[in-house]
Formats: C-alpha cells, structure tokens, sequence
C-alpha cells in the first residue's frame, strides 16, 4: 500500500480498467520505473518509506500549487465568437468559481498578483475584476509559510464556430498540383482553400500536422512523429511564391540561375513520377530539391522591408527559434544521432553549445530564415481562406508528441520523461497495447514551469489556425507510459492536471479567435468527453463508430448524434469510403496478413455491418432503391452527416474521387506505403488538384453538403 500511496500522490497509476467492471493491476516494477522518471525512488523499501514521508510533509507545508487555474465562468452570450483575436480586458460582473486551494488559504494571508503585462496587485484581490492571462501570484501567510505560483484565468469556453458548416480534411502532401515539386505544398493548400471557399461554399480545410520532420535518409514520413510541434517543415514551402524568387535575375550569376533552373526541372521529373508512372511520394527527394532551392534563393539580399519583417519574426519567436535553428545546424555538422554529437552539445544552454552556435551562425541564420519563409506561407493560407469566405479557415493539427531525438526534446529536454515513451493500453482493437515512441511530458514539470513549453506550443500552432484539432486528445488529462525495453502492456496512466490544461488551451484558442477539435475516439475515460464539452471543445465523430453500443448496437440515429463535434465518414487511420463500402479494405488486409480470423469470416461480417448501414440510409430516404451504385451510396453516406446535429462535417477529399487506399494503415510500417501516396481515383490514378476542381463526381457530392439542397431537418425515423 506504500507504493500505491507515493504513485497516487504522483498521478501514477497501479491499476487501470479497460472496459466496465474489468480492473488490470500494473506491475510493481513499472510504477517504480515510472516514479523513478519523475525523479521519486522507490527503489527499495527504505527509498520508498523516505520518498513517501518526503511527498507528503512537502504537500503539508505546500501554502499553495505551483500552478492555479481560475476559469471566467459566464454566461453563453459572454463567450468569445470565432474568427478574431479577443481582448483580455475583465468586465465587471463576472462571476468566478474561486480554487479550492485559494479559497482555503488561511485568514491573514497577504496576496500579492503581478499580471503579465506587469501590473501589481495587492491587499485582498479583486478576483472578478483581473485580467485574462497568465500572472504570478505571491502568498505569504502568518505562520511564515510563502508560496510563488502561476496563476491562470482563463475564459469559460473555446470560441465556437459560427452556425453549422462543412469542409475538407485533407493529407497536404497527397494533394499534388501541376505546380507541386513532387508533394503537396502550401501553395496548394492556398489554392485548394480559396477555391473551395469560393466554389464550393466550404467552410474551413482540415490538414495533417505540419511539424517539423527529423532530417535524415530516409526520415520518418509520419507527420504524427515529428521533431519539433513548434515550427513547421520548410518543405511544405512552395519555392515560385518565395519573394526573392523573382529576384533571381538580377543577383545570382548565370551559373546559379542555371542551378536553380536544373532544380525545377528535377522537380517537374519528381511530380510527373508521381503523377503519371506511379510512383510513391519521396518526402526526402522533395526536400533535397527545396533545400537547394532554396540555399541559392538565401543569397538574394533582403530589402529594407523583408529584413524589418525577419527581425519582427525572430523577436517574436525568441528563444524557441534560436534553439531550433541551432538543433538544425548541429545536425548538419554532426547528424541527427546526438549520442554521437561532441560532450556538452546534448545541452541546450552549454557553454559548448553557444560557442558552437556561433561558428555556425550563418547557418542559424538560414534556419530561422527558412522558419520565416513557411511562417509567412502559412499566413497567406490563412488569409486566402479568410477571403474565400470560409467561416473557421484552416485547420491545423496537433500531433500527440515528438520524436525522441528531434529538436524539441533537445531544447526543452527537462520538460520530457527520460526513458518512457508514449502509448496505449492492450484493448479490444490492439490486444498488444501500442507503443508510439513518443517521450512524454513530465507533468511536475509543467505545473512548475506555469506550463510555459504547453503555452508556447500553443500559440505557435495558432498564429495562422481558424481551428486546431488535438490528436488523442485524452492525452490533456493522461497518457499511458511506457518504460523503455518494457512491452505496451506494462506501462501506466499518469495524470495531468487537466484543468490547467484546458486553462491553457481556452486562453491561447480565446486569444487567437480559434475553435479548437478534440480527437476523442477510441477508449475515453468517463466524465472526459463532458469536460470538453464544458469548455466548448468539439468531438470528433465517425460514421461507422456511432452505434448504440449499450444497448441495440445498431446505428445511431442522426438527430441522437451529439452537436458539438465534427463529424467525418473516416480519417487518416481507417478505409476511405468506398474501400468500406466494396469491403477493399478487407482484402488488403488480408494481403499483408493483418487479420486475426480467417478471410471468410472477416468479409462476412464487413458485408453485413455494410449491409445493414445501406439499408438504414435507405429507410431513411438518402438512398434510392435498386442495383447498388458506389458513387450514390458515398453521397448518401455524406447526406446522413448532413442530417445530424454536428456543428462541423468533414468530406474526406479522396472520398470525393474514389480513392481506395488508406492513407495510413496503423500496424504496418514497410509492408505498406504509408504517409506517401498521393491522391488518386477508384482505379488508382493520381488525380490532381486541377483534375479535382472539374471532377463531376466531386461537385455531385458535394452538391449534397451544400445549404441550397434538401432540408437538413431531419426526416421521421421510425423502425429505429
């Protein structure tokens, strides 16, 4: 009981419930592994009873947390609309729920506040009447006992979008152009946003993590296992829309003119394989290209203006920019290994590692440069889809973690949990649980930090979003660890405080005027999916996971659909529709013999499960009787989306071609293209974003969505 004592008081967990009425112990040996990340020993009977007795004396003496959250709780009209930054100003009238830890603080004590813009209050605070922010709050009470702790008032709820709408979820690297060098890019992004706002009366583009990938041959293609969350990969830039690009004539020689024109020439070359002879997307061909590209581009001199603006970028960035250009240049010198790296350069702020940065400044310098460059891509983005008419814009996503030796487990490394790993547990999906190889944030850590590198990540994701969606968004309230050299089934929940973690969330998504989408499937955690609700985060909804599972297990109706989500017919992870519908995807996992009963049973039960939604469409009047027809079952499929109650409805874009191929297949790795294919027809031809923009197929399904189609009330649902 000892154990469990010190791992409670640590958020560790010596016990998990995969399902109701179902409790898994965790081994002893991985609650003390775990604990031992945390920098608590439990590694013998003695360390555990002095850990112990250390914990809670401290949390005795403690006057208050490292960290407090104080939420503007008001009514519905109060909450701030999407679409714009908001102000922070308080207004008089404000109710607020008061935490515990202050309203408990014994008489007497002095408080003193400190905002973040520097003001100072003292004497009894005003609590209705501070600011929205992130300020330092001083205890002294009577006994002598202090406390310095970060205090967070956050507004009640995200912004929310502006009546209902649908869009477009897309894998930007898949959507190739007659422009592209070999991958989608931003420019098409740019394209495909403002056409889709203007033709299509689309309301936002949902796209896959932009995050910076660990260089190397070849890197990982995943855009969920990046190095740095905290700025995007220059490859996405589109190299034409680069502004010194058309200065090329008057300041690069002939020769580097004539290097860079080899290089659009190899580009079209990559884009042609792709497009006409079938070959998969090569993430690192393209940027080997780019780069060049770009290295010749970084010798035209910036004007007055583009250096104002570069420095603007770098001030605003600080600290975090520095630290990424420098991981960048270190490992053009020394590789992306930093266990090979020269004693000292594994520390961020080592006397080797500032001395290192300035031998190679001008290549710092480059890399804050390329930051800048997709930073002001990203932007233009944004805008053209503000001026297409989209109501949210883009969407960007948030990958659960990063990779173990990238960039920002380099810089903020005191903020990860050395030797564990993220993952999750053995379930009714994955019997083996699942290990993502993603080092996870210490929660101690953040609480004494005020959750500064939680914050930062925020408000760099947000600088260009109309919306952010958050991969696993369980993980804000905890994530399952997993020991190194341990198997997934060994690992443990360990908590986070997820209050603070929604605190943050709120303010940084309140300041930006952004919605703000939680990836919700799979196993959650009861009372989760109400606290996001409560502070106006949406689910997310898939169409083939929405059943009465406790009770008819058949589909749910669509007016029983939850509001507050957005709601898809697959994403990245599962089959793309028509694979549903034709039962493709079974076959191919077959090929690659991933199933776990035999073929016939697998079919039988894929063509019945089709079967019975097929025949619920029809009942419900979204489906005509008669031969099956793919195209018209995908439509009726989105015109069910559209009956539901779902604020948000996604059109998975392959879905709008054909396209039979997942885009990721989980549990595969060289077996199956993963994160490379762009996207293509029923018959498996690349299909670009100009051949999109004509596709009858596509305008026919989306004709559905549009608000000039049949009512979206929905119709009598009897028999259900």
């Amino acid at each position: 009981m000892t154990l469990a004592r010190l791992a409670a008081l640590h958020g560790v967990a010596t016990a998990y419930s995969p399902s109701a009425g179902v409790t898994v112990p965790v081994p002893d040996t991985t609650v003390v592994e775990v604990l031992a990340a945390l920098d608590v020993d439990a590694a013998t009977p003695e360390a555990l009873r002095a850990s112990l007795a250390a914990t809670e004396a401290a949390r005795d003496a403690r006057l208050l947390p490292p960290t407090l959250v104080l939420w503007r709780d008001g009514p519905p009209e109060d909450a701030p609309r999407q679409g714009r930054p908001q102000e922070d100003a308080p207004r008089q009238g404000r109710p607020y729920e008061l935490p515990r830890p202050l309203a408990a603080l014994p008489p007497g004590t002095d408080v003193r506040i400190t905002t973040e813009h520097g003001d100072e209050i003292s004497g009894t605070p005003r609590w209705a009447r501070l600011p929205l922010g992130v300020h330092r709050l001083q205890a002294r009470a009577r006994d002598g006992r202090t406390a310095h702790s970060t205090l967070v008032v956050a507004p009640a709820r995200v912004p929310q979008p502006s009546g209902r709408g649908y869009g477009i979820l897309v894998q930007l690297y898949s959507l190739l152009s007659t422009r592209s060098w070999g991958m989608g890019d931003l420019g098409d992004l740019r394209e495909l946003a403002d056409w889709a706002g203007r033709d299509l009366g689309a309301g936002f583009v949902q796209v896959n993590p932009l995050h910076a990938a660990v260089p190397g041959t070849p890197t990982d293609p995943s855009p969920y296992r990046p190095s740095s969350r905290r700025f995007p990969d220059p490859v996405h830039l589109r190299i034409e829309d680069v502004p010194e690009y058309a200065y090329v004539r008057g300041h690069l020689s002939a020769e580097e003119r004539a290097e860079l024109d080899a290089l659009i020439g190899r580009a079209a070359e990559l884009r042609e394989g792709v497009l006409r002879k079938g070959e998969l997307i090569d993430r690192d061909a393209v940027w080997v290209l780019k780069r060049q590209a770009l290295e010749l581009l970084w010798r035209v001199p910036l004007g007055p203006g583009r250096q104002a603006a570069l420095r603007r970028f770098r001030a605003e960035r600080g600290q975090a920019l520095l630290d990424h250009a420098t991981w960048c240049a270190l490992v053009e010198r020394y590789g992306a290994d930093r266990r090979q790296w020269p004693e000292g350069l594994c520390d961020p702020r080592s006397a080797a590692t500032a001395r290192e940065r300035d031998e190679l400044a001008d290549r710092v310098d480059f890399h804050c440069r390329l930051a800048w460059l997709t930073d002001e891509q990203l932007a233009a983005t944004a805008r053209a889809a503000r001026e297409a008419g989209m109501a949210v814009g883009i969407v960007h996503d948030l990958a659960v973690g990063v990779h173990p030796d990238g960039a920002d487990a380099w810089a903020q490394g005191d903020a990860f949990a050395a030797g564990m790993s993220v993952g999750a547990p053995p379930d009714a999906f994955n019997a083996r649980g699942q290990d993502w190889g993603l080092p996870p944030w210490r929660p101690d850590a953040l609480a004494a930090s005020g959750y500064a590198p939680y914050r930062d990540l925020l408000r760099g994701l947000l600088r260009h979003a109309g919306a952010l969606r958050i991969d696993h968004v369980m993980g804000l309230f905890r994530l399952w660890w997993v020991p190194e050299g341990r198997e997934p089934t060994e690992g443990t929940y360990v908590r986070y405080d997820a209050d603070a973690m929604l605190a943050i969330l709120a303010l940084e998504a309140h300041r930006a005027g952004a919605v703000v989408i939680g990836e919700d499937l799979g196993t959650v955690e009861p009372g989760v999916r109400e606290s996001l609700q409560r502070r106006g985060v949406l689910g997310t909804s898939v169409l083939w996971f929405e059943r009465d599972w406790e009770g008819t297990r058949r589909p749910l109706p669509p007016r029983t659909w939850r509001a507050d989500c957005v709601a898809t017919a697959t994403t990245h992870d599962l089959p793309s529709t028509a694979a549903r519908l034709t039962g493709e995807h079974v076959e191919l996992r077959h090929r690659l013999g991933l199933l776990t009963r035999t073929l016939e049973e697998e079919r039988a039960e894929d063509a019945e499960e089709v079967a019975e939604w097929l025949a619920y469409l029809r009942t419900l009047g979204l489906l005509e009787e008669g031969p099956r027809d793919e195209e018209a079952e995908i439509r009726a499929v989105y015109r069910f989306l559209r009956r539901t109650p779902a604020r948000m409805a996604g059109v998975w874009l392959p879905d709008a071609v054909g396209d039979r191929r997942p885009q990721n297949l989980p549990g595969t790795w060289d077996q199956y293209p993963n994160w490379r294919l762009p996207i293509a027809d029923a018959e498996g031809r690349p299909v670009t974003l100009e051949e999109l923009a004509v596709s009858p197929r596509l305008h026919a399904l989306m004709d559905v969505l549009r608000p000039a189609g049949p009512s979206m009330a929905p119709p009598d649902e009897r028999g259900l």
